[in-house]
């Protein structure tokens, strides 16, 4: 699957967001290793907190059916009903959960305007020094220095 098509995806998960407070819709599509799509849409709820992203969607998605190689992900959004119009990054939760499950120096993130206006990043780019699964069998940075 190219990036396009991987786009073209994440434009059609966008139709589905729930989006009653913000007005401001996002679609996502993940791409994993064996080929397979897992999109996801943001949901928003009265109470704020609850609100899922569009790209954590996606993931809990595929998480949810055993799977834990990923390739890429494209990201989508702008104003609810109208075209997509800006540049749409994943939030600091999204990019930490992406970095539980993907290798910061392949893994890819895809932001699009449209289906011809494309930005690629590695998760390196979009979250430097990101904290993973590997960090927790270090020890404290005070314990470190002594």
């Amino acid at each position: 699957m190219d990036d396009k098509e991987l786009v073209q995806l994440a434009i059609a998960a966008r139709e589905n967001a729930h989006v009653p407070y913000s007005h401001f819709a996002v679609g996502a599509a993940l791409l994993t290793g064996d080929g397979t799509v897992y999109q996801g849409c943001n949901i928003e709820n009265a109470a704020y907190t609850p609100s899922n992203c569009a790209e954590r969607t996606a993931f809990f998605k595929a998480v949810f059916d055993g799977v834990r190689d990923f390739r890429a992900i494209a990201v989508v959004g702008g104003p609810e009903g109208k075209p997509i119009s800006e540049w749409c990054a994943p939030c600091g939760v999204c990019r930490q959960v992406m970095r539980e499950f993907c290798d910061p120096d392949s893994f890819r993130i895809i932001l699009a305007r449209s289906e011809d206006e494309m930005k690629p990043y590695l998760l390196r780019d979009l979250l430097p020094m990101g904290f993973g699964p590997e960090d927790l069998d270090k020890p404290a940075p005070a314990q470190a220095a002594q």
